[in-house]
């Protein structure tokens, strides 16, 4: 690691392997195995152990891995983190930024804000070390721990064989001390790009393996560059390659990234000489630091035909895989499991049937695949690949320093924004037709400002009937399932306007259902207990 991980590297031994009980005994059965101890499985783990659902997690290392890896947390990221309680430190430590600029050359082509709204708790992004990330997921899994939650870890637990039965999963998992089985009535594999679940099933990724590849050197240093995200085209420091990046990180640590071409010697490339070479080219004479990290990275856009094989289910990176620019890749996979957490503590109840996690492979096979069409553009603008597309490209770039219409054609990495879940079989119909573009079914929330907090601090993780200037009916929940009512009077609660120009547009009033993931099921202009009914039941999949 680093030096700036380096400094507390106790912490970063997050779960220590021990023997357990298990290894002695038959063959144990648990109700929900995930495997891969990155942020998808922490949280997944978190999740469903803070809604009571009994989860082991293994990992095959004991704590977090080396380097920056993912670094640009997204807002909705922030707020699903928040919901678990673990965005107080990721928000502490991490590098908030909203503003990016986009240069050719030696010329700013254009900035951007990504957030120029206000009343919003969470920023556009923060910049966060991957390491750090899970070390704050895993503190915030030690006190859901401490309070009762049914989530165990184990570290040093390699899972070397796996086969699949009709109602569970059997796993052979290595340790220190040998091996032992164990089986598992739900298994989550989360076990990254190279996923050995994935290979003991003999399943495959298809897409695009992209021919270039990219440097990434993580300096310490103190500079005086803004916390922006800075991209050039053409970059006009020798050396860099066909474009590069610059974000700032916590501790004193910067992430570069250099365009590098296809056809390279990765072993020379990664030579500190040749690297400090295009970093002192990039940073200029005189500029002290120490190489912190190396790696070289090749573009993969690709995915998973299913998510699901009856008992399996595959997030994150071993479901789907995206180029890095764009920040799509762990913030997609915690939406991956923001959206199956839920489902499966409510198959495992009893409360749903199984055909409730299709819809999972439904939803985020959709978020893939917006995804992968907007990182496989990126890559395309990054890197044309015939002459006709160069000229395009820096046509466009050309443009876009005087006009403002031609920026929205510069593609440096469209950045991560959440998935909506349109017509999609959970989804309901939207009656409430001049309604908020932004907040229509299938949308997650938006958060606003109350009088007391925030908006999304009162959406609990499950099921919400919420009123806005609307009476409510007084409906129970069904099938065992919990639904909270939530009546906010706008005149009252509502004192920047935010939240009715987010919920309510040119409506006087609306009435929604929001999922225990905070996405809108269905709005409508007013109660009605009929149509509220018939949308939950679908939002769970039930029939009729």
């Amino acid at each position: 690691m680093g030096p700036g991980l380096r400094a507390d590297p106790v912490s970063f031994r997050l779960y220590p392997y021990a023997r357990v009980p298990d290894q002695d005994a038959p063959a144990r059965r648990h109700a929900v195995v995930v495997v891969g101890g990155g942020p998808v499985g922490l949280a997944l783990a978190l999740d469903l152990g803070r809604r009571g659902t009994p989860v082991l997690l293994l990992d095959d290392n004991e704590g977090a891995g080396q380097g920056s890896r993912a670094i640009c947390f997204a807002k909705r990221t922030l707020e699903i983190a928040h919901r678990l309680g673990a965005a107080t430190p990721m928000l502490d430590k991490g590098v908030v930024w909203n503003v990016g600029r986009v240069f050719h050359g030696e010329h700013q082509v254009f900035e951007f804000d990504l957030q120029p709204e206000t009343g919003h708790r969470n920023p556009a992004f923060i910049n966060l070390q991957q390491p750090y990330f899970e070390r704050f997921l895993v503190d915030a899994i030690r006190t859901a721990q401490a309070e009762g939650a049914p989530i165990e870890l184990r570290g040093g637990n390699r899972v070397t064989a796996m086969t699949q039965e009709a109602d569970h999963a059997a796993l052979e998992v290595t340790t220190p001390d040998g091996a032992y089985t164990l089986e598992a009535d739900w298994l989550i594999a989360c076990d990254g790009a190279h996923s050995s679940i994935r290979d003991f099933m003999g399943l495959e990724f298809e897409g695009r393996v992209f021919e270039d590849n990219f440097l990434i050197a993580d300096v310490r240093m103190t500079a005086g560059f803004p916390t922006e995200r800075w991209f050039w085209f053409a970059p006009p420091f020798e050396g860099a390659g066909k474009s590069a990046l610059l974000h700032k990180q916590p501790d004193d640590i910067w992430r570069l990234d250099f365009q590098i071409g296809w056809d390279i010697d990765r072993a020379a490339e990664l030579a500190p000489e040749k690297v400090r070479a295009r970093v002192d080219a990039m940073l200029g004479p005189g500029v002290e630091y120490d190489l912190d990290w190396t790696s070289v990275y090749t573009f993969q856009c690709r995915r998973m035909r299913r998510f699901r094989h009856g008992r399996v289910l595959f997030a994150g990176d071993a479901a789907h895989q995206v180029s890095p620019f764009g920040a799509r890749g762990a913030n997609s996979g915690i939406q991956d499991a923001d959206n199956l957490a839920w489902k499966l503590d409510l198959v495992i109840r009893g409360q749903a049937p199984d055909t409730l996690l299709d819809s999972y492979c439904q939803e985020r096979g959709s978020g893939a695949d917006e995804n992968i069409l907007h990182s496989t553009r990126a890559t395309d603008f990054l890197t044309p690949k015939s002459e006709i597309s160069q000229i395009f490209r820096d046509a466009v770039l050309g443009l876009a320093r005087r006009h403002a219409f031609a920026r929205s054609f510069v593609n440096s990495g469209r950045l991560s924004e959440p998935c909506v879940y349109d017509d999609l079989p959970l989804t309901g119909a939207d009656a409430l037709t001049d309604g908020p573009a932004r907040t229509r079914p299938g949308a997650a929330c938006v958060d606003a400002p109350l009088a007391d907090g925030f908006l999304l601090d009162r959406l609990p993780g499950e099921f919400v009937l919420l009123g806005l200037n609307a009476p409510l009916p007084d409906l129970a929940g069904m099938e065992g399932i919990t639904l909270h009512r939530l009546a906010l009077d706008c005149a009252t609660d509502d004192p920047t306007g935010a939240l009715a120009a987010r919920y309510l547009g040119a409506a006087a009033q609306a009435v929604y259902l929001i999922r225990p993931d905070q996405h809108v099921v269905a709005r409508w202009p007013d109660a009605q207990a009929g149509a509220i009914t018939a949308a939950l039941r679908r939002a769970i999949a039930l029939k009729g």
